[in-house]
């Protein structure tokens, strides 16, 4: 395969938007027949958001997308594209991203999804970079949104413990200086991974009409995914950037999809100090193919990703999917 080219972006503004509701995991593991400090041990969730009255997986990425448009200091209609990543859907038809266009009040803009449930976010960033050096688009926007909360089978602890819900938005344009962007990028799939994590009902294999219950909610075995994820990401790092299943070398932070406590605890086996991955899980769970974005977020804001840095943004989704991709900022 030849080597990819970097592609010339900016970030030229990130913003989220959480739910009022805060679940602590001590209001939430008696519930499900566990003691607060067990579960709290096996998730390392303390808290996550889950969405209340009056709170939608599209208000909320409507929300984070006016104030990172506003933080652009853009407006609207300086948006190309619209990009829904998100990996579960406001409903089969139409496409997310025109719900979420109608939402805003965007018009005339190309809208779509790109859906690779935990790493759409990964995958949309790549895609806005391909269209703006393409000279597709100038201005991108990503949307990841989620209300996993919904979807939870609470006889499974394991993904009610983990799953918060949230949205996050980016704004995407061109670079403003040599190097900027993507410098490269990875996505593998390994399918024997794909009955590890899923939702069975509600498309043309399972029609809603032939469910129980069950059949339409989440249904994760999380030792399975962990253990295949353990077998094949470390090859995958090194055909990402040789080298990076041993160091961090050339990698100013990490910013990882907030897949467990076991997942997280995983990097340590590469020699990535734990100083420099920006975790988010223990305040706000797992939520979905937000994390990506929220994680990001919470860097840039914090001052702990800036101007100059090079990022590793990496992790696993339903599939099992294995993606990374790294930025110059």
């Amino acid at each position: 395969m030849p080597e990819p080219t970097p592609l010339p972006i900016r970030i030229l503004a990130t913003a989220q938007a959480l739910p009022r509701r805060v679940v602590t995991t001590d209001e939430l593991a008696p519930q499900l027949g566990l003691s607060a400090e067990v579960a709290l041990k096996r998730t390392g969730v303390a808290e996550r958001r889950w969405v209340s009255d009056g709170e939608t997986a599209l208000s909320l990425g409507a929300q984070a997308a006016r104030e990172a448009v506003a933080q652009a200091g853009l407006e609207l209609e300086q948006i190309d594209t619209l990009l829904n990543a998100s990996g579960s859907q406001l409903q089969p038809i139409p496409d997310g991203a025109a719900l979420l266009a109608r939402e805003l009040g965007l018009r005339g803009a190309a809208t779509y999804s790109l859906h690779g449930t935990c790493l759409s976010f990964l995958l949309a960033l790549n895609h806005a970079a391909l269209l703006i050096a393409s000279g597709q688009a100038r201005h991108v926007l990503i949307i990841s949104s989620e209300a996993g909360s919904l979807g939870l089978n609470r006889g499974q602890p394991e993904s009610t413990l983990l799953i918060g819900d949230g949205a996050a938005a980016v704004v995407v344009g061109p670079a403003t200086k040599p190097a900027q962007g993507i410098a490269a990028v990875r996505i593998e799939t390994y399918p024997e991974g794909a009955d590890s994590t899923q939702i069975r009902g509600g498309g043309s294999l399972l029609h809603p009409k032939d469910c129980v219950p069950e059949d339409l909610t989440f249904d994760m075995q999380g030792l399975k995914v962990l253990k295949l994820a353990s077998e094949v990401v470390p090859d995958f790092l090194e055909r990402l950037q040789t080298g990076l299943s041993r160091s961090l070398v050339g990698i100013d932070r990490v910013i990882p999809h907030q897949a467990s406590q076991a997942g997280l605890n995983l990097m340590t086996r590469y020699g990535w100090p734990a100083e420099r991955i920006e975790v988010t899980l223990p305040t706000l769970g797992n939520v979905i193919a937000a994390s990506l974005p929220l994680t990001l977020h919470q860097a840039l804001k914090g001052g702990r990703a800036k101007a100059g840095d090079t990022l590793l943004l990496v992790g696993t989704g339903a599939g099992l999917i294995a993606g990374g991709l790294i930025l110059h900022l």
